[in-house]
């Protein structure tokens, strides 16, 4: 209904209806700067820069008057092959979808702009995007990181000058943008980034990104599984600390009768002894009183 509406609007104006909210997933290697450009975007610390984001984190604000879903998915090494990341990872790629229903306005691929992109980087970057579906190209834009570092040179030049990441782009419809995440009081530069997601949104017909209903329902089945098997093994884990920690208490009080016991027969020997020493002199002072 929501797309034949869309649709509607599109054919009589030519254009999509302003967009009210803005909901962003950010995707990329590990250490790409996506944690960074999520609290540039929503213009404060949000997003954990020092622990490694192992899960997706959803963060949401109010920028330039509108509301703007942020989205990070944990990100991926540089010279790992899809089929070698692990399954936790893959699964977590899918699900990031599933935080920003009902999808992703864009979906910003984060590359640093400091690091140049091997061809071999280039097919891995390309194969974990694909891992959502091959849609996801028309929906997705090259957001660069540590902008500062390009100086006096243009971004344009900066992408002609690396064919991996020229062709990178070039799949990405030659939608980019430059972030400096350093300098968060420069407004601007995520006003523009917004308007070119706006860009994206009219040129899909004011449609988002979305993904197979059908393997969304079994990522989220299947993590819940895995989930469910880890609750299992955590609770069986407490179960032998338990055990463990009442056969050392055990332990412990056995220990503590038999000191108790060997403390009480050595005292009971001694005392033995003693009456024994006593007897004795006592006979020899009977003895020396009988003499005199």
């Amino acid at each position: 209904m929501m797309y034949a509406f869309l649709n509607l609007i599109f054919y009589i104006t030519g254009k999509s209806p302003p967009l009210s909210e803005f909901r962003v997933l950010l995707l990329g290697l590990r250490y790409a700067g996506k944690s960074s450009s999520g609290n540039t975007v929503l213009g404060r610390e949000e997003f954990d820069l020092k622990r490694r984001t192992a899960q997706c984190v959803k963060r949401q604000g109010e920028v330039a008057g509108r509301q703007v879903t942020v989205v990070e998915a944990p990100g991926w090494w540089g010279n790992v092959n899809l089929k070698d990341t692990p399954e936790l990872t893959k699964q977590e790629i899918v699900l990031s979808v599933s935080l920003c229903p009902p999808g992703p306005h864009a979906v910003l691929l984060v590359i640093r702009v400091d690091k140049a992109i091997t061809e071999d980087e280039r097919g891995i970057l390309q194969e974990h995007l694909e891992f959502l579906s091959e849609r996801v190209w028309s929906h997705t834009m090259v957001l660069f990181t540590c902008g500062d570092w390009l100086g006096d040179t243009t971004i344009e030049q900066h992408i002609e000058s690396e064919g991996a990441l020229q062709s990178l782009v070039e799949k990405c419809g030659n939608r980019y943008h430059v972030l400096n995440n350093e300098n968060r009081g420069d407004d601007t530069q995520v006003t523009q980034l917004l308007e070119k997601i706006e860009e994206i949104v009219e040129g899909n017909r004011g449609h988002h990104f979305e993904m197979d209903r059908k393997r969304l329902e079994e990522t989220q089945e299947k993590r819940k599984e895995e989930e469910e098997r880890a609750k299992e093994r955590l609770m069986k884990v407490e179960k032998q600390r338990q055990h463990l920690q009442s056969l050392k208490s055990e332990l412990c009080l056995i220990f503590y009768k038999t000191k108790t016991l060997k403390i009480m027969k050595l005292s009971h020997i001694e005392s033995m002894h003693f009456n024994n020493k006593k007897t004795v002199l006592i006979e020899t002072l009977k003895c020396i009183l009988y003499i005199f």
